[in-house]
């Protein structure tokens, strides 16, 4: 499987907060921090917060931080969560399956069960198991 750069970018903001987990973080610091585009970033930290997974203050001495302990959130639920508008392959897809062997297909029950069983794999491990310690100078 491959994880689109959304869901990257989420496992590394969680992992991230982890490791100072008594701290908001704003999307400008962890944008720059990671090198990428606050935009971006933010509509990432918005998915979280509407999964649960953050909490977010906006103002002075606002940001986001973890909304659950690191031992509590689940891996394969948040690629689940960050992955639910990609398809696998086109024959996922809610419309527009235009692939011609879709009525004797044998293929797409396989990968349904492989990609059940890639998100029950990392369903074993939690954010906990994950957590980024910055080096502290």
């Amino acid at each position: 499987m491959r994880l689109t750069t959304f869901t990257d970018f989420g496992l590394r903001v969680l992992m991230r907060m982890a490791g100072e987990p008594d701290r908001p973080f704003t999307t400008a610091e962890l944008a720059e921090e990671f090198c990428i585009s606050r935009n971006h970033l933010a509509k990432v930290i918005s998915a979280l917060s509407a999964g649960g997974y953050l909490k977010t203050r906006r103002g002075g001495g606002g940001g986001a931080e973890l909304a659950q302990k690191p031992d509590k959130i689940r891996l394969g639920d948040v690629v689940s969560l960050l992955e639910a508008d990609q398809a696998l392959v086109e024959c996922f897809l809610a419309n527009g399956n235009a692939c011609t062997l879709t009525s004797r297909c044998q293929l797409k029950a396989k990968l349904l069960q492989a990609e059940a069983a890639f998100i029950a794999d990392l369903n074993r491990s939690t954010l906990a198991d994950c957590i980024y310690y910055p080096i502290k100078f």
